[in-house]
């Protein structure tokens, strides 16, 4: 097999967000745009020689090309073993699970998470290290710069491998391994999650709908939940993986998760209602009639974990992202251990967790984990549930108001504005990093403002010092709001509003009357109507 080398001509737009590069799939599908961006990755790395290297993706539309354009690269950059999830498949968190049993120097993980597919949808390169866990700003910087001067990519000319055979082929000097996607991570999931009391629950008749959102948790959720727990058979649905996700947005929220919701809050629910997205590491929790916050399940399976054989010890400590709930760190006072607070991006959780600073971590964006692996993992939270579930003998509906009677509510609620034109976001953003020194002691209906800051974030760890992470708004009523612009999207900005607000007595008002006044001084200290034209958010969650 011949290795070539291809003159090539650097692209402008491969700088990586806090998720790898994501782009429209007709911006990857122009000539050499893979090519370069991998070929800048193992730029980035000189001890790739001899090494490992883990591939797969979430199995969206154009994820089989560039697995295979990817093992050709690698093979020609002097890669020994290249470990890649049969049909090209491996959900996010199983990656990193594969990354950190193999050895493997890291991993190309193809995805762009619950952003929606198909043709014209959307494609993500990222790559993790060699904990498993997103690669950081100084490596990410290192691929943006290398992308810039890019003159020539090597790869193997070779026929395409076959992704469904399992066991190892021959590419170049490399050896290929198509591996099963799922046997690793399940195996994982039975050191740290009660199998048997799990089934026991099962087999006395409960009742679970687990929505796969045609998305890649599919196959690992019909292993777990239906083989090896005994789950029945249709526990599981839109369990195929397909290119476009059926036409729907894979992310698991009571918008998008419409059928769920419905369901769970039908005549009819389930004792259980669970979802995952895109790749797999983000997760959404259902109680019949009750839709439970990312950041209410987190804490909550902060205040249970010890339930769970993999945590029986107990929590070093916890951490969120700064615009997730506080509720969290009310269960880490309560149980003695630190609390963190970091900017979004999972990123920042992997040096606590490699310092063994803390056991379990989340962000409100539907992300929760633990140092199992070094990416949040939508299966293994759900799972984590139904072993309380299973461990207390309670509904999951009694345990969200037990764990409020117990530690007070924090009333949460995003709200996303989406593609707006991205100067108007900027100038939204700076007019209030503007406003900051003057708004504390002003009042905004019943609410006053007790401290405003742009979060910085100084890492604990490295100290290392991220700056300008979002802007927050503390009053002295127990209430917040956080004005931040997201990196996830591909298409003008995202300008994402967090609202929360706390309380000890009114336990189960609804969340939109509780938050109103949150709701009406962000706008009041923004103007995001005059600077943005929108009327109101494209999503609320």
């Amino acid at each position: 097999m011949t290795v070539l080398a291809v003159p090539t001509q650097p692209f402008p737009d491969q700088k990586p967000g806090t998720s790898g590069l994501r782009k429209k799939v007709p911006v990857f599908r122009q000539p050499a745009y893979v090519e370069n961006f991998v070929q800048a990755i193992f730029d980035t790395l000189p001890e790739r020689a001899g090494a490992t290297l883990v591939v797969g993706g979430d199995g969206r539309f154009l994820n089989r090309e560039v697995v295979q354009t990817t093992l050709k690269i690698a093979a020609a950059n002097g890669f020994a073993r290249i470990l890649v999830g049969q049909g090209g498949l491996l959900s996010t968190p199983a990656a990193s699970c594969v990354i950190r049993r193999s050895g493997a120097l890291g991993g190309v993980v193809l995805s762009a998470s619950h952003n929606p597919g198909g043709p014209e949808g959307d494609f993500g390169i990222k790559f993790n290290g060699r904990n498993g866990g997103p690669a950081p700003e100084p490596v990410t910087e290192a691929i943006y710069a290398r992308t810039r001067a890019i003159n020539a990519y090597r790869i193997v000319e070779a026929p395409d491998i076959d992704l469904e055979r399992l066991g190892d082929v021959a590419l170049g000097e490399a050896t290929v391994t198509v591996i099963d996607p799922v046997a690793d991570y399940a195996a994982l999931m039975e050191t740290l999650i009660d199998f048997p009391r799990i089934a026991a629950l099962f087999a006395a008749g409960f009742r679970m709908r687990f929505d796969a959102m045609s998305a890649v948790t599919g196959p690992y959720a019909r292993e777990i939940l239906e083989r090896r727990l005994g789950a029945p058979a249709g526990t599981v649905v839109n369990g195929v993986p397909l290119p476009d996700f059926g036409g729907h947005h894979p992310d698991p929220n009571p918008v998008h998760a419409h059928d769920l919701m419905a369901l769970m809050t039908g005549p009819d629910a389930p004792d259980f209602g669970a979802a995952s997205d895109g790749d797999g590491d983000r997760n959404m929790i259902v109680a019949p009639g009750l839709f439970v916050t990312p950041s209410d399940s987190l804490a909550i399976l902060a205040a249970h974990a010890h339930l769970a054989p993999g945590y029986a010890g107990g929590l070093a400590g916890i951490a969120r992202s700064m615009p997730t709930s506080r509720a969290a760190d009310r269960v880490a006072a309560s149980l003695g251990i630190p609390a963190y607070e970091t900017p979004t991006g999972w990123k920042f959780f992997g040096n606590l967790l490699d310092a063994g600073r803390i056991t379990l971590c989340g962000e409100e964006s539907a992300g929760t984990g633990s140092h199992h692996v070094r990416e949040k993992d939508g299966l293994w939270a759900v799972l984590l549930w139904l072993n309380l579930i299973a461990a207390t003998g309670k509904p999951a509906a009694q345990v969200v108001r037990d764990h409020w009677a117990a530690y007070g509510r924090d009333y949460y609620a995003r709200h996303d504005y989406e593609e707006v034109e991205n100067a108007a976001a900027e100038e939204l953003m700076a007019a209030l990093r503007g406003t900051l020194a003057a708004l504390p002691g002003r009042r905004f209906g019943d609410l006053t403002v007790e401290a405003a800051d742009d979060f910085a974030y100084a890492d604990p760890v490295d100290g290392s010092v991220t700056a300008r992470q979002g802007v927050r708004v503390l009053f002295r009523e127990d209430a917040r709001v956080v004005f931040r612009l997201s990196g996830t999207g591909t298409v003008g900005a995202t300008l994402r509003v967090y609202l929360e607000r706390y309380a000890r007595d009114r336990l189960d008002a609804p969340s939109t009357e509780m938050l109103a006044p949150v709701v009406a001084a962000a706008e009041a200290i923004a103007g995001i109507a005059a600077r943005t034209g929108r009327t109101g958010p494209s999503v609320v969650t």
